[in-house]
């Protein structure tokens, strides 16, 4: 089976945690950049790697890298490429590109000559001259970044944190990978209490049932090499019965509560979907009722920034709430992900770590207040 350069891509700030995930999957000789993880592997692997990895937005077979500082060199560098081992005759040849401080900065000028030469490449093998373009969706990128061309395709198609369990979405969502991220940040496990007091749409719970069930999260979904002919329907049907099998039905509860009556309904309903309802415990309440007498616990959540759904006074004001309620859960961890760069100013206390992520194209900081582990003090 042909092995590839694979490259799994992540939001800035959660290499080391999609590199993990990847090490924890049984992979090796892993090579860490901005924004994504690159390693190799064949056909089987990115079906596995499609349905089980949580951090991850893209998976993409990477098929060349080169200097490219005008558009003959981009063109004979993508004509290089053996496109008739990927492409069937009828494939759906989609370009998207991107541009960084490069010469040929014009990204749609850059997917015309790319698309004009997978098109001369496909030649030599169909000889023939138009393709009608009605089979399986190959989507080819061509990224340009300081005069180096990078050619990948997509094995994904819509992004992964899709999982295809949130029917609604709710006002401002955390993405489902991002939420994926922060729990595995916050050292939790399923034999430790676990709380969302802004559980919203119910991402963050969710997320985190799913990890302590062991529940692949793209086990629901579909990809978009499920439809590409050089991939056998056997390879998918095997990655998704060993995903199903190293699931549990172990008992734990984590509660996730939030004042909002309309986001709070869509928790629910985001939770049976995904298949975790019994694993959650919902409440209506707000976060100045947050206590619990349990020990040794996580609080993670991703409180109003004060952009999109409050003004900064309101935001400003939970924030000082959160203050005062939170130290209250003296042997906890606490987790707090927020937009707002004033947070532990009203929070009235320095974070003992603080990480910096991106949720989409907002800059987040993971405030990380660090409380003891079970069984040690």
């Amino acid at each position: 089976m042909t092995r590839h350069i694979i490259a799994a891509t992540c939001a800035f700030g959660i290499e080391s945690v999609l590199s993990d995930e990847l090490k924890s999957l049984g992979y090796d000789g892993l090579n860490t950049e901005n924004g994504r993880v690159l390693f190799q592997g064949d056909d089987r692997d990115i079906a596995r790697c499609n349905i089980n990895l949580r951090t991850a937005d893209r998976l993409f077979i990477r098929l060349a890298e080169f200097r490219a500082f005008d558009f003959e060199e981009l063109f004979q560098g993508v004509l290089g490429i053996d496109w008739e081992n990927f492409i069937p005759m009828e494939g759906i040849m989609h370009v998207v590109g991107k541009s960084v401080r490069s010469k040929l900065h014009s990204v749609p000028d850059c997917q015309s000559i790319t698309k004009r030469a997978v098109i001369e490449a496909m030649r030599r093998k169909h000889k023939i001259e138009i393709f009608e373009e009605k089979g399986p969706l190959y989507r080819i990128e061509v990224a340009l970044n300081r005069d180096t061309a990078t050619i990948s395709l997509d094995t994904s198609g819509e992004g992964l944190h899709r999982r295809g369990y949130r029917l609604s979405r709710g006002e401002a969502p955390l993405r489902e990978n991002i939420a994926a991220a922060v729990v595995l940040l916050s050292r939790w496990d399923k034999t430790r209490p676990f709380i969302d007091p802004f559980c919203g749409s119910g991402t963050i719970p969710i997320e985190a049932a799913m990890i302590g069930r062991r529940i692949a999260p793209g086990i629901r979904r579909k990809f978009a090499s499920e439809g590409w002919v050089s991939i056998p329907d056997r390879i998918w049907k095997t990655a998704r019965e060993e995903a199903r099998d190293l699931e549990n039905i172990d008992s734990f509860s984590i509660m996730a509560s939030d004042i909002d009556r309309h986001v709070f309904d869509s928790a629910r309903i985001n939770a049976r979907e995904a298949g975790v309802e019994g694993n959650i415990i919902f409440q209506r309440k707000s976060v100045s009722e947050l206590s619990s007498r349990k020990k040794y616990g996580c609080v993670v959540c991703n409180p109003p920034y004060g952009k999109r759904l409050s003004t900064g006074t309101e935001a400003a004001g939970i924030y000082r709430e959160m203050g005062k309620v939170f130290p209250g859960l003296d042997t906890w961890s606490c987790f707090i992900l927020s937009g707002n760069e004033d947070f532990e100013r009203h929070f009235g206390r320095k974070a003992d770590r603080n990480r910096k992520l991106y949720n989409g194209k907002i800059k987040t900081y993971l405030y990380q207040y660090l409380g003891p582990l079970p069984g040690k003090r």
